[in-house]
């Protein structure tokens, strides 16, 4: 196998992983909530922001400092612990509108030009006016890799902003 094929080989395997890595069959029913079973069994459901009922989520959630995106600023918080070469990170994005998830939000860690990094789309939880976002950290992490946060309203230009993660 030549080299450029193991790359794609190893990045179509990652980004598999990625797709299946967050969820079971029992969440498929409510989207608001999603589990990490096989990575850690105490760990059922993901927390949101403060302010809102967290019907009971778990609190490992951190705020991070507001991103401006735009000329908005944007609410962030991380779980999942600090950033990892090549583990997973979960940010919560909460925007400073309530869009019922017409928005298109999507993440990664890294570089703005994405260089090596897994870009995550937003899942939008109703329940909290929030969207979710799963990223795979790249391996190697590039110094000062920063959350990058991409925000597209619909009929609109996509804007991004950055925040420094945990």
């Amino acid at each position: 196998m030549t080299p450029p094929t193991r790359l794609v080989s190893l990045s179509l395997a990652v980004f598999s992983l990625v797709l299946v890595g967050c969820g079971d069959a029992d969440s498929a029913s409510d989207p608001d909530a999603h589990t990490h079973a096989a990575a850690d069994a105490g760990h059922d459901e993901h927390p949101h922001l403060p302010g809102g009922d967290d019907h009971g989520h778990h609190h490992d959630e951190v705020a991070l400092d507001p991103a401006q995106i735009g000329d908005m600023t944007v609410e962030l918080a991380q779980s999942h612990g600090s950033i990892v070469a090549g583990k997973e990170g979960h940010l919560v994005v909460k925007l400073p509108y309530s869009d019922g998830g017409q928005t298109v939000v999507r993440a990664w860690i890294g570089t703005e030009d994405r260089t090596m990094s897994f870009v995550g789309l937003g899942v939008y939880a109703p329940s909290h006016d929030d969207y979710d976002i799963h990223a795979m950290a790249p391996d190697p992490l590039p110094e000062g890799a920063l959350w990058w946060i991409e925000v597209a309203k619909p009929g609109e230009a996509a804007v991004v902003g950055s925040a420094r993660p945990l």
